[in-house]
């Protein structure tokens, strides 16, 4: 299991808060946000989502047409 490899394996905790507490740390911090993963085109999912963010932006601006101006009388 890969959160016993990089988490757990080889430190020793003094009470099992002070374990829990490693391990939330290593979820949240690092392995649920900052992996890279095979089905994110091996990206973290943080890239992947300021990567989407900034094509989303693109396309817009790309789309966007110009004003005309006001036609006065």
């Amino acid at each position: 299991m890969i959160i016993k490899t990089e988490c757990i394996r080889g430190r020793v905790f003094a009470t099992r808060a002070e374990a829990n507490l490693a391990l939330f740390e290593y979820i949240d911090g690092f392995y649920n946000s900052r992996r890279v993963q095979k089905r994110l085109g091996y990206l973290s999912p943080v890239e992947f989502e300021e990567k989407h963010y900034a094509d989303q932006a693109t396309a817009e601006r790309t789309n966007l047409k110009p004003r005309q101006p006001a036609l006065t009388s």
